[in-house]
């Protein structure tokens, strides 16, 4: 059974954010699922809409987590670095390169803020 029903991120442009998520997910096999609402929230999942942007319901400008990191599941090492280098190319920050990370053994992730700051992570947990 799942964790989460939906993890949501605010967003200040959601052109800008549509065009990095495309970009970031897609090498993880998460996929555009369309937008939802009077708001236009961004829809991004595999079976279901798990993953969503949207602005803030409140009208204020949206802002990112102090220490918070959502970390994406990733199918490979490869698709760590396409996660990254389709992140910076789309707008995003570097927040730390491809490579082995001593959390746990076999981790492998890269870290980026998305246009509007918030942090999100690759992570391939398989060996070589």
């Amino acid at each position: 059974m799942p964790l989460f029903t939906h993890i949501l991120v605010g967003s200040n442009d959601k052109e800008k954010s549509k065009a990095f998520y495309d970009a970031v997910l897609t090498p993880l096999g998460i996929n555009s699922m369309g937008t939802f609402g009077d708001t236009g929230t961004l829809l991004y999942g595999k079976d279901q809409p798990e993953f969503w942007v949207t602005s803030p319901a409140d009208g204020n400008a949206a802002t990112h987590a102090n220490g918070g990191t959502i970390g994406f599941i990733a199918p490979s090492r490869k698709a760590v670095h396409e996660f990254h280098e389709n992140g910076v190319a789309n707008g995003g920050k570097c927040e730390g390169e491809p490579g082995p990370r001593d959390v746990m053994p076999h981790a492998y992730a890269a870290y980026l803020r998305d246009p509007d700051g918030n942090k999100i992570c690759a992570y391939c947990m398989k060996p070589e």
